[in-house]
């Protein structure tokens, strides 16, 4: 089963690039953050056409998130935690995996920016909440994939100048204290459980020539519960999709399990 996870930053802007990247790839369920758009003016159709359905949590121009998949998927969630400000963030699902009930919870981090004002209060609050939900997840199902776009640079690896986000919100220690915590409920991110010290990106800014300098950062994770760690075949960052015109600023994480 092929899983991706991406923010496509505006999914009416880029549908031309995802059906293409659908066709190319042929995922079984597709993670979409940053949708930007409402769930009434979500390409539903375009998409049912390649065979997918579409359960949509949107806002409008702002956030937003979905899961795309080829098969349908049970207890769709859109109140996984309650969010301070009332934005679209989360959406969860239910995935069988041969004999085993995941849970599929894909979110959208808050950014947190500027670091002396409340949008990072609300990063903090936000992630404090969704760490005591995920803990009574724990208690029922001990199988849970968690991705999407984190908004957390994990480690000083994971960017290409980390002394210019020691004190970003993406990459300030309290925060990444948090990624920690989670890892620590019994977790394992995927791609550097895979990968221990190549260093990828996964977002390139769309400024001073980020792209083509290669100055990028991985902030699009999947965590995996230590329960299907032996179901892992392949996890991949594919940065095809960023080269193409008009693009999103971040590219596919893409992970194979069995």
């Amino acid at each position: 089963m092929k899983i991706i996870s991406w923010n496509v930053n505006s999914v009416r802007a880029r549908i031309e690039n995802i059906k293409d990247y659908i066709k190319d790839t042929n995922p079984d369920v597709l993670l979409l953050q940053e949708i930007k758009t409402q769930n009434e003016n979500f390409p539903n159709d375009e998409l049912k056409k390649l065979g997918y359905t579409s359960y949509v949590f949107g806002q409008k121009s702002y956030n937003g998130v979905a899961i795309i998949s080829k098969n349908e998927l049970k207890n769709v969630n859109n109140n996984f935690i309650k969010d301070d400000l009332n934005q679209s963030r989360i959406i969860t699902a239910e995935l069988k995996l041969k004999k085993k009930k995941i849970v599929l919870i894909n979110i959208y981090v808050p950014n947190g920016n500027p670091v002396d004002t409340e949008k990072y209060e609300y990063k903090k609050n936000w992630l404090k909440k969704f760490i005591t939900k995920i803990k009574k997840i724990f208690e029922n199902n001990p199988n849970i994939l968690i991705a999407g776009d984190f908004n957390i640079i994990p480690e000083e690896l994971d960017v290409h100048d980390f002394k210019r986000y020691e004190n970003d919100a993406l990459g300030r220690l309290e925060i990444r204290k948090k990624y920690r915590e989670i890892i620590n409920l019994g977790f394992k991110d995927v791609y550097r459980f895979k990968n221990k010290t190549k260093q990828e990106y996964t977002f390139w800014d769309y400024f001073a020539g980020s792209w083509q300098k290669n100055y990028g950062m991985r902030i699009d994770h999947f965590l995996l519960s230590n329960s299907l760690i032996e179901n892992i075949k392949s996890i991949n960052i594919n940065k095809k999709p960023r080269s193409k015109e008009k693009p999103s600023d971040h590219t596919p994480i893409e992970l194979e399990i069995i």
